[in-house]
């Protein structure tokens, strides 16, 4: 037997790198699902991915549900080998007789599973079909499947490199919309403090005009640098916009991220960044959002700190401002204004 077939620790880590684990609908994945549903002609298809213990569908097709406890999953028993696990017939398979899942909804009778094989050997999930009548998936439709299932480790491979700007080690836009979709849901199903900032650099026009794109380039490094150097392990950081980022603090509340963004405001403000013409000096503007309730958004959590971060613009930029949740208006709380230079 594969000794990796029997790590599970380092299986769990492989999976944990992909970073992927309640993140939103992406459509690479929803096409390869809707793909595999066509090709088998089956009414259920999913990518799924096998956690410590439950397995989360991370694409699905016919199945209305994000997951099921591990121990019932089919798939926790295909990435058990290498090879595609093909069932006939789950009533008469003594792995799967009395699962629930086939004695009562969605009243599963064939499956097949590939393992999504990581390029260092470790399976952390699989492409998988069902039907609802008993049936022998062929070996040309097995070999579709494999294929598809590699097209999925690459996808989840791309999503990785994917994540990072090259420029200033920050997550992309779109590795940072997913770690705040994530939090989104942790924060509210456990009822958590959590709070968004945007940071956009003042004046990063003027200073590409006047020093040249290399000097913008320099300070965007800069304030990245000081940003991160402020975080804690949990925290997450990302470039959201030419010249606007993001920084997410989990277990946070409006206070101490107030305190959190005005150490960035101050770092950036006493740092004198090299550019290749000249040295220059920046500084930002920084908007906070508690997370709202679970009855609004992503998107209302981001309009939030948008608002926010609009405000401290209006009022003299260089400052910190906090909003608060679902108000049409904000204002600068008092804390903000102590934390903000005077004009």
């Amino acid at each position: 037997m594969d000794e990796k077939l029997k790590d599970e620790d380092a299986r769990l880590a492989a999976l944990r790198r992909y970073d992927i684990l309640d993140t939103g609908e992406e459509e690479q994945f929803q096409r390869i699902v809707a793909l595999t549903q066509t090709i088998l002609g089956v009414p259920m298809a999913a990518v799924t991915l096998i956690d410590e213990d439950r397995q989360w569908y991370k694409a699905e097709r016919g199945i209305d549900r994000d997951s099921i406890p591990r121990d019932v999953a089919f798939c926790a028993h295909a990435i058990m080998q290498n090879e595609p696990l093909n069932v006939a017939d789950a009533t008469i398979d003594g792995r799967f007789a009395d699962n629930p899942l086939v004695s009562g909804a969605p009243h599963i009778r064939s499956y097949l599973g590939v393992p999504l094989r990581t390029p260092d050997g470790y399976n952390v999930g699989t492409l998988c079909a069902f039907d609802v009548v008993p049936r022998q998936f062929d070996a040309r439709q097995s070999e579709i499947m494999v294929k598809l299932a590699e097209i999925v480790v690459e996808q989840l491979e791309l999503r990785q490199i994917a994540k990072q700007d090259s420029m200033t080690g920050a997550l992309t836009r779109r590795g940072f919309i997913a770690e705040v979709e994530r939090e989104f849901l942790r924060a509210g199903r456990y009822d958590r403090p959590s709070v968004l900032v945007v940071i956009d650099v003042d004046h990063f026009r003027d200073i590409n005009d006047r020093l040249g794109h290399p000097a913008g380039d320099a300070v965007l490094v800069s304030i990245a640098n000081a940003s991160m150097a402020t975080m804690r392990k949990s925290d997450v950081f990302g470039r959201i916009g030419g010249d606007k980022f993001g920084l997410l603090l989990p277990e946070t509340d409006a206070e101490e991220a107030l305190q959190a963004a005005d150490r960035i405001r101050r770092m950036v403000e006493s740092t004198i960044v090299e550019a290749p013409n000249s040295p220059v000096r920046a500084t930002v503007s920084l908007g906070i959002a508690p997370i709202p309730a679970q009855s609004e958004s992503v998107a209302t959590w981001f309009s939030e700190a948008d608002i926010a971060l609009y405000e401290a613009k209006q009022f003299g930029r260089n400052r910190v401002v906090a909003g608060k949740p679902r108000r049409p208006v904000m204002l600068a709380t008092d804390r903000a204004h102590q934390l903000s230079r005077p004009h």
